[in-house]
């Protein structure tokens, strides 16, 4: 039964997280209407702040349906009752990030052309198919949790989504991987490194809603459940620093890399400070030590570790994509080139208001989506938990 108070809360968050879309798509629509000139972007960096809010979104989306492929694929009965929720949020961290990919290319009207006439040389050509697919085989997925005679079908439907989840980030990093005219790019670990980045951004987004959707019902999980997924996300983390570092490595060991690597890592003003500052220590080092320090168990403690993660991945993704056009491409190696266009010159770039506003837009529908989701629908767990008030 639904007290005043919850149904008050609901409104108020509703409205919250429209009002946040509404801004989003009023900032797109300026972007749209005055041209790029209002953005930081320019000719040498074309990717802005939008996309690290829609890769970080669409990536996130990937990673938090391993709690449901844990629960159906693996048969670890702890995550079956999450299942519902890690698909909810499945759906509307991708649609939020695809909202504001397309309003952030400049022509949303086009988007018609992108699907009806397909380059399959193109990766973003195998995307349109990643991202529909996605959003019908978890809609599917939820369909056999929900309907008691489809029951049967929900690990199959699982395995699907697992596979295609895998391949989804797999083509989201294959972009970057793909793009012969950005040096820093080129590397085959770029489509592993997102899976295994995915893991822990999904699930520390998915420990944060499920925390946050539990604080709201005055209910608290259970300590033992709550520390397996606690050390379950340190082992992402983990995982990730390392990959990560391999991922530095292998470009330092190459003399062409050696100038972007001391760019990115040591002399390149903020990109240093935010790859080291944000993602090493926020993102990483301070999570890792809240999740695994003997003194510091709680479930205050493992929300803020999940908030810090979400944080480095910010922080990871603005060094990863700005940072990776910022520095200028080695047409001719072994020699130095200019010219007044700019060639040769590290790019700079500055975000403007617009293009905040439009990520954080893509942030308030993913949000919305959910809330509305969890209100309409069964998909919060309805076992382990307690009143917060005994």
């Amino acid at each position: 039964m639904r007290t005043r108070e919850d149904i008050r809360n609901f409104w108020l968050v509703a409205v919250l997280a429209g009002a946040i879309t509404a801004v989003g798509l009023g900032a797109a629509h300026y972007m749209e209407l005055h041209g790029h000139i209002v953005t930081g972007m320019n000719n040498q960096v074309v990717w802005g702040l939008p996309h690290v809010f829609a890769i970080f979104m669409i990536v996130a989306a990937s990673g938090v349906l391993n709690v449901a492929s844990i629960g159906s694929v693996f048969g670890q009965t702890v995550y079956k009752p999450r299942a519902p929720l890690s698909g909810l949020l499945c759906i509307a961290l991708l649609m939020g990030g695809l909202m504001v990919l397309m309003l952030d290319l400049g022509r949303p009207d086009r988007v018609i052309v992108a699907a009806t006439h397909y380059n399959f040389k193109s990766v973003f050509a195998w995307n349109v198919f990643l991202y529909s697919g996605m959003t019908a085989i978890v809609a599917v997925y939820l369909w056999t949790m929900f309907e008691r005679r489809m029951n049967g079908y929900s690990k199959p439907a699982g395995l699907a989504a697992l596979v295609w989840r895998f391949v989804l980030t797999t083509g989201t990093g294959s972009i970057f991987a793909f793009l012969v005219a950005r040096q820093a790019y080129q590397s085959a670990l770029l489509a592993p490194l997102f899976i295994v980045l995915s893991f822990g951004w999904g699930l520390a987004v998915f420990l944060v809603t499920q925390s946050t959707m539990y604080a709201w019902e005055g209910r608290v999980l259970d300590g033992a459940i709550r520390r397996r997924m606690a050390r379950l996300l340190g082992v992402f983390i983990a995982a990730s620093m390392y990959l990560v570092a391999v991922y530095h490595l292998t470009n330092l060991y190459y003399a062409r890399q050696a100038a972007f690597e001391r760019f990115l890592l040591v002399d390149g003003g903020l990109y240093p400070l935010l790859f080291w500052g944000g993602y090493v220590l926020i993102g990483s080092v301070l999570p890792l030590l809240l999740l695994f320090h003997p003194k510091l168990s709680g479930a205050r403690y493992t929300f803020a570790a999940s908030a810090l993660v979400v944080v480095g991945a910010f922080a990871f993704l603005y060094v990863f994509i700005i940072g990776g056009q910022a520095f200028p491409l080695e047409i001719f190696p072994g020699h130095a080139v200019s010219s007044s266009f700019g060639d040769g010159a590290i790019a700079s770039y500055v975000p403007s208001l617009p293009e905040f506003l439009l990520g954080v837009g893509g942030l308030g529908a993913a949000l919305l989506l959910t809330v509305v989701g969890v209100r309409a629908f069964d998909f919060m767990p309805q076992d382990d938990f307690v009143s917060a008030k005994n």
